[in-house]
């Protein structure tokens, strides 16, 4: 072979290298654009994934916390330990605590009845979409009366774009409810039975 041959060889294999180099490099940079176009999309609906599991996590939270408190109630335990509003909503706050702040976005409505039949309630949003700051009645009612206890807790909804899918308030929040209803246990010796 002739040297200009060996040459020709030589820098065709070098030219093939640079070009394969030059493909490789505009793939990677054609993912990274991609990426960039994809990203913002992604990381939002992966953002409303977990503050919609919050939501759900915190409601059941509150769920379990007003049920571990109306316990107390329907046992008489609160009856016979003279439990004020701020001592039952204090153990509420006890069991939500480290997910829910124990604020004023916490509202804690009790209240007790004759009967089933005589139960009444209202909305806990008022004509504007705000929760109800009436929402703090404290009646737990003597052995054998029909209690309700409800629990409201307004989240603050983060996530931009799919809020409209994560709220049911027209404020732009999502308010999470638990509710008891019961009837007490016969919990003094004058009642025998409901």
């Amino acid at each position: 072979m002739s040297g200009m041959s060996i040459l020709s060889v030589k820098l065709s294999v070098r030219l093939r290298r640079a070009a394969a180099r030059m493909r490789a490099e505009q793939n990677r940079a054609s993912a990274i654009i991609e990426f960039a176009l994809i990203a913002p999309v992604f990381f939002i609906l992966l953002l409303g994934i977990v503050e919609n599991g919050l939501i759900y996590f915190a409601g059941s939270t509150l769920q379990y916390a007003t049920d571990n408190a109306a316990r107390y109630i329907r046992t008489g335990q609160a009856s016979s330990a003279s439990m004020t509003q701020t001592q039952f909503r204090n153990m509420i706050c006890g069991d939500i605590s480290p997910l829910l702040a124990c604020n004023s976005n916490l509202q804690i409505d009790v209240q007790a009845y004759t009967s089933y039949s005589n139960a009444s309630y209202s909305t806990p949003t008022d004509s504007s979409g705000n929760l109800k700051t009436s929402l703090n009645n404290f009646q737990i009612g003597s052995a054998c009366s029909v209690v309700l206890v409800r629990s409201f807790y307004v989240w603050h909804v983060i996530t931009p774009v799919l809020s409209p899918f994560l709220t049911n308030m027209t404020t732009g929040n999502h308010l999470i409810t638990a509710t008891a209803a019961f009837r007490n246990e016969p919990f003094t010796s004058a009642v025998s039975g409901c």
